[in-house]
């Protein structure tokens, strides 16, 4: 399957809001990022969607360890 049809499946979410970030992200940055940014974007997919809101909403990402 192709990288990108597989991220954007990832970003469909429970919730509206996370997809709209998730996919807007993935239309409008993600080509033009470094690959350590690509890698962070795909641990950030493997959150659950509350601990992925949290993240997003209030930039408090450091008790996921994913920087």
């Amino acid at each position: 399957m192709n990288e990108l049809v597989k991220l954007k499946w990832q970003c469909r979410r429970g919730m509206k809001e996370l997809d709209l970030l998730l996919e807007n992200y993935l239309a409008t940055d993600y080509l033009l990022a470094d690959t350590a940014e690509k890698t962070r974007f795909s641990e950030l997919l493997q959150l659950e969607d509350d601990e992925l809101l949290t993240v997003l909403m209030n930039g408090d990402w450091r008790e996921f360890k994913l920087m």
